[in-house]
Parts: C-alpha cells; sequence; structure tokens
C-alpha cells in the first residue's frame, strides 16, 4: 500500500513539475505573436499610402519641401501607434499546449474570418487563475520596453527574429516554422 502511494505521490510530482509553465518560454511566445500581429497588421496598410517625412523646410520663394517621401508601413507614428494598440489582440490568445507533443503555444480563439479557429481540437486549452491577462501584461511591458528596436525592425524591412534579437527567446525557445 505505501508503495502504490508513493508511487502516486512520484507521478503527481512528476506531472506538476513538467505542467508549469516557464515564464521566459512564455514571453517569448508573447513576443512571437505579437510580432506576427503586427506583421499582419502592416500588410493590410495600403502599399499606395504615402507619408511625408524629415524637416519641413520653405525654400527661398516660399514653396514648401519635404524631405522625403515613405511608405506609410514605414511612418514611425503610425508603428508607435500600431504597438499602443497590438497588444488588445492578446485577449483572443489563450495558452495551451499541443497535444501531438505536449510543446507549450499560444492560440488565438479566432481565426482570421473571425469564426472559432480550426486548430482548437488539436492543443490542450491551460487554465490559468488570470484569465490569460498575463498575455496582455507581458506583451505590454515587451513593447514598451522594446518599442525603439520594434519601430526599427519594420521600418527598416530587418530581417530575422526580433524578438531573439531583443533577448527575449533564447535558442531554446525559437521557433523555425516563423
Amino acid at each position: 500500500m505505501r508503495t502504490y502511494l508513493l508511487f502516486f505521490l512520484i507521478v503527481v510530482y512528476v506531472n506538476y513539475a513538467f505542467s508549469k509553465i516557464e515564464p521566459e518560454e512564455l514571453k517569448c511566445l508573447v513576443c512571437e505573436q505579437s510580432i506576427n500581429e503586427m506583421k499582419q497588421a502592416i500588410n493590410s496598410i495600403d502599399p499606395s499610402k504615402k507619408v511625408d517625412v524629415g524637416g519641413y523646410h520653405l525654400d527661398a520663394d516660399g514653396n514648401y519641401r519635404s524631405s522625403k517621401v515613405i511608405s506609410a508601413a514605414q511612418s514611425e507614428v503610425l508603428l508607435s501607434e500600431m504597438i499602443d494598440q497590438i497588444c488588445d489582440k492578446m485577449e483572443n490568445y489563450v495558452r495551451a499546449t499541443w497535444k501531438s507533443n505536449g510543446t507549450l503555444t499560444l492560440l488565438n480563439l479566432l481565426d482570421s474570418s473571425g469564426a472559432m479557429n480550426s486548430k482548437m481540437s488539436e492543443v490542450d486549452i491551460i487554465q490559468d487563475d488570470d484569465l490569460n491577462k498575463s498575455l496582455q501584461y507581458y506583451c505590454s511591458s515587451i513593447m514598451e520596453e522594446n518599442e525603439d528596436a520594434v519601430i526599427e525592425y519594420f521600418r527598416d524591412n530587418k530581417d530575422g527574429l526580433i524578438c531573439s534579437q531583443i533577448g527575449l527567446c533564447g535558442r531554446r525557445y525559437v521557433k523555425e516554422d516563423l
């Protein structure tokens, strides 16, 4: 009887120990999903929309000259506004693990058309005490702390994984499919 009790306690402890979510991994996933949401929002901007940037000077004749015209998707003002709004989308995300391999993921409950995400049957939702409010909190803190780097990343159309570049995703958490 004691052997069964001991075995049961070990199984419960191991299950509990491996079911805990590492905050670093969660921050990495939140960063990646936030950047993906930013990419989708930027891709929805009309490419023909342009913005005047730079110094606004008058020439000797009193005519207005702007220094440069860029795509609206590269405007620092627009990117900053998007960063401020992007974390609101995290309320549609939940923590989950893939049934196939147990890997932690953040899953958007809704697909792009507003219907229930078809991948819901492929994951196990993780119930948490804060009703996933921490996802918005992590997003806000990540975007606040790294706003300049994120703006530069999108403004300059840089390559690579920005979440790794700003130190949120170590090699252990980097996804290959991004």
